[in-house]
């Protein structure tokens, strides 16, 4: 319909409901008789428990249940999920300990669930659990991801003698290995991506409400996916199902990280249970650092094959990846999208093997990318290394090697299949874009006022929408309004504003006309969730069957209507048009007549109501280019992102003002890992040393550039819309390009190492020794 039609920026529906302050977070639920927990955290990033005396606790004014280990053991309930699947290198299984919500015997990391602590207010629960006297006998810890594969290390399970979960390869080892030994040159480089967290607006949250008289469980919580969350639940409290209710409202960021059951929403239900009543968590800020699943931290050794014209033959990498002391994430998180290696280029044989080790932290889960941006900057920086060793351009290196689209589809050297893509199109409109013949003059200038300028650029691609599928649901009332329900869960990503847009592009109904629901699976019968940028290919599909389905049944009832064929039914704009007889009838007309049996077909069932469930049978591949340029003050270290520039392919855009809000985003959080943010602990004591926002950085708009974005559609084939997932494509781009546009900026001093993150105290180290070496050299 006209403006709110699918392709044009329609700005989100969401947005005055929440900007007016009407946004119902998890921390706004009131119930009656609502009490409050509070976890009692271990100071000991490893340490065994030799007691616990929670007597004064339980004595404490207003505290109605102390909870240890103990009494997790006594209820009789599953500990937490504990994924399964991979190996070992000797072919065994994978090492999964147990993940009890309260420990009982020995503490793994800074943060580990001690006791939860039950009371009238927050206020008594917190005093109250600094009456528990707990006796610890520290143990020595290992917090480093590559010290963990030390053969003196100390061990996270004494039980695993390794401290690895499992190992996983993949590609072909052979062909790889003859790759290279046919190779003119082999670059060889060592990359360390840092641990980061996903600070998300909203912390984590949650209400366990156990009501006696139905034997019934509600959690309200934040997560992604309710379904699949509420069948777990119902796994850990031997419940069927269809005795747990999960219940989602507004949710303030997630990005992967709050899409696991943490132990804080199976001790408020527990409670809830042995109290009988509803019982509130809340995460402070400091508490989510230490609570919080933490993301990225790989090391990987990468080695690149090149001919002597620069063409890659083979490419291979050894990655150590941190699990944290839990296996809390579903193992094939790390390792699910390695085949973003592949990148966009033809090499022709690749082996990857991925490490994942225990440590003394918090666990590792999925964060914005998952896997995409640490292996897109490892193949894009391993590309600009090849180039300044051959001394070829970058830009040149990177079209000898480019995927031409008459390729397509295209079997990539490692896991993926490509189905279209305009890879070098990409390029070339982002060169343009970004005016890079003019970088030398802007290099030049720069120079002149005692700045380092640099370019980096990236051309990255990635998986979006990996299997599975996702449902919607539409019901029509008499009165020509609707209501959406739909599957897939919101965190801020604009749900509602594209699925009411191809709602209303198709039936030609106003937003006005139509509520949206989700969140809710007594209200929402299916639905798999959100995650892997899959809400546009599978949620839009689940919306587009399910408009299929109410314009099928409204022909039908229109035309018995109208007592002509359905074949002479006409549909357009929600109106319903028989040239045969000169009638319409509106879509409206249609939901009355759809509540009256005596309106419709003997055979037809009333009501105009219709559910889809749409199921990914291939994957789709989003890319594009990122140009950044950035300024470092070499005095200061510094770091000035002066020009960012971005062309990517989604295929369809359903919503180009939410299409760019998605991509800034993401570039936001690539330029916080590269140039702040930084997990950090103490090597000695295990200790959190990043634990505020005094100590773990932030980007903030001043230190944001203003970015450029355009787009390339490539329509894929392999869904009805033909849209590619970009949820997490700027993530994706902007790591490997602000890294590159780093190390270029501080080439003319030698450096090709940089420090993630590149602080400006580390950069200002790096740029003080290569002039004192250039200095030595001279003398």
């Amino acid at each position: 319909m006209g403006e709110f039609a699918l392709g044009q920026p329609v700005p989100r529906f969401e947005d005055p409901r929440l900007l007016r302050g009407g946004g119902r977070y998890v921390d706004d639920i009131v119930l009656p008789r609502m009490v409050f927990g509070h976890v009692l955290r271990s100071p000991y990033a490893h340490a065994r428990i030799r007691s616990i005396d929670a007597s004064q606790a339980r004595a404490a004014p207003g505290v109605l249940a102390v909870l240890t280990g103990a009494e997790w053991q006594q209820s009789g309930w599953t500990d937490l999920p504990v994924p399964g699947g991979m190996r070992r290198r000797g072919g065994e299984p994978m090492y999964r300990p147990r993940f009890p919500a309260l420990v009982s015997d020995r503490v793994r990391w800074v943060g580990d669930y001690v006791a939860f602590i039950v009371a009238e207010t927050r206020h008594q629960a917190a005093d109250a659990a600094e009456l528990i006297e707990v006796e610890y006998e520290p143990l020595p810890a290992v917090v480093s991801t590559e010290g963990a594969l030390a053969s003196d290390a100390p061990l996270v399970w004494e039980d695993c003698p390794d401290n690895i979960c499992f190992v996983h390869a993949v590609g072909d080892a052979a062909a790889t290995e003859a790759a290279f030994a046919r190779a003119h040159r082999i670059v060889k480089r060592r990359l360390v991506i840092n641990r980061v967290t996903a600070a998300a607006m909203e912390p984590r949250g949650a209400i366990g409400d156990y009501n006696p008289a139905d034997s019934r469980f509600t959690c309200y919580t934040t997560l992604q996916r309710t379904h699949s969350y509420r069948a777990e639940l119902a796994e850990i409290m031997h419940v069927p199902e269809s005795r747990v209710r999960v219940v989602a409202g507004d949710i303030g960021g997630s990005f992967g990280m709050k899409s696991a059951i943490y132990n804080e929403v199976a001790l408020c239900l527990l409670a809830s249970k042995l109290l009988e009543r509803p019982v509130k968590w809340t995460s402070t800020r400091s508490e989510a650092f230490l609570s919080d699943a933490q993301a990225r931290d790989h090391v990987t050794e990468a080695e690149l094959a090149l001919d002597s014209a620069g063409h890659f033959l083979g490419f291979r990498t050894r990655t150590t990846a941190a699990v944290g002391a839990y296996a809390q994430a579903n193992s094939n998180v790390f390792v699910m999208n390695l085949g973003t290696l592949a990148g966009v280029y033809r090499t022709p044989a690749m082996h990857a093997e991925v490490t994942a080790v225990f440590t003394n932290t918090n666990p590792v889960r999925p964060y914005r990318g998952n896997g995409r941006p640490e292996f897109a900057y490892v193949i894009e920086r391993m590309v600009d290394e090849a180039a300044a060793e051959l001394g070829i351009d970058r830009i040149e290196l990177r079209r000898r090697n480019t995927i031409p689209p008459e390729a397509m589809p295209f079997k990539t050297g490692l896991i993926f299949t490509y189905d279209s893509g305009e890879f070098e199109k990409n390029l070339d409109l982002a060169l343009d874009f970004a005016d890079v013949p003019g970088f030398a003059a802007r290099r030049a200038e720069a120079e002149k006022r005692g700045k380092l300028r640099g370019l980096g650029l990236s051309n990255t691609i990635e998986r979006a929408a990996a299997g599975g599928f996702e449902a919607a649901e539409i019901r029509f009332e008499r009165g020509g309004t609707a209501t959406l329900l739909s599957g897939s869960i919101t965190q801020g990503m604009g749900h509602e504003t594209v699925y009411k847009q191809l709602m209303c592009d198709k039936l030609g109904l106003h937003p006005d006309q139509v509520s949206y629901i989700q969140g809710d699976t007594d209200k929402v019968a299916l639905g798999e969730g959100t995650g892997g940028s899959r809400s546009a290919t599978l949620g839009g599909s689940a919306v587009l069957m399910a408009t299929d389905k109410i314009i099928a049944k409204a022909r039908t009832i229109a035309a018995h209507t109208l007592g002509v064929a359905a074949d002479d039914v006409a549909f357009e704009d929600g109106q319903f048009t028989a040239p045969l007889v000169n009638r319409a009838l509106s879509l409206g007309d249609i939901a009355a007549d759809a509540w009256n049996p005596n309106s419709l077909p003997d055979d037809m069932e009333p009501g105009l109501v219709a559910s889809a469930a749409y199921r990914a049978r291939d994957q789709n591949f989003p890319n594009g280019v990122h140009i950044c340029e950035l300024e470092i003050d070499p005095d200061t270290g510094e770091v000035d992102i002066q020009r960012y520039f971005v062309v990517d392919d989604v295929g369809t855009v359903m919503n180009p003002l939410l299409l760019e809000g998605q991509i800034r985003g993401g570039i936001a959080q690539g330029i916080g890992q590269l140039l702040m943010e930084d997990i950090h602990f103490d090597p000695g004591s295990g200790q959190l040393m990043t634990g505020s926002f005094m100590d773990y950085a932030m980007p903030r708009a001043g230190g944001i550039p203003d970015m450029h974005c355009e787009t390339n559609p490539v329509p894929t084939k392999t869904n009805p819309l033909g849209v590619k997932g970009a949820g997490e494509a700027g993530a994706v781009g902007a790591m490997p390009a602000v890294g590159n546009a780093l190390v270029d900026a501080l080439a003319t001093l030698g450096i090709r190492d940089v420090p993630m993150p590149a602080t400006p105290e580390r950069l200002w180290r790096a740029i003080r020794q290569a002039r004192h070496k250039a200095g030595d050299e001279c003398r």
